[in-house]
């Protein structure tokens, strides 16, 4: 029980009895760029250009249920992919990753909004892209 990882002060993933901010579905995808090279008559020539930037996706249920305010965290996770914030996204205390990351994008479904359009319940897919 307790904190399961975090996003600088952005977001916090915890379990305990008062929160539950747990990640699922995690996906990390690392790649290398590549150029092909026409040539005439033969097979293109692949050249090796280096290593992208690596990519971390991962699925967050926000629920008054379990203690967390759904818009006010879909607000700070808002404003820091609006404003480029940059840090280490840590997992299990361990970096994810070489480098820091930035939130790339954000996708949330609202679940669940109660009478006067409270927001009880929502889920995000947060998509991470490492900072170079």
């Amino acid at each position: 029980m307790g904190k399961i990882g975090n996003f600088g002060k952005t977001i916090t993933f915890e379990v305990n009895s008062n929160k539950i901010v747990s990640p699922k579905d995690i996906k990390r995808s690392v790649s290398a760029r590549w150029q092909a090279h026409s040539l005439l008559g033969k097979k293109p020539k692949s050249e090796f250009l280096g290593p992208d930037a690596d990519e971390t996706t991962l699925t967050v249920v926000l629920s008054a249920e379990h203690g967390i305010r759904p818009r006010a965290t879909l607000d700070k996770l808002e404003n820091a992919v609006a404003s480029g914030t940059v840090d280490y996204l840590v997992i299990g205390g361990k970096i994810v990753g070489k480098n820091k990351v930035y939130l790339e994008s954000m996708s949330e479904e609202w679940n669940c909004v109660w009478n006067k359009g409270e927001l009880v319940k929502a889920t995000v897919e947060l998509v991470f892209k490492e900072y170079t």
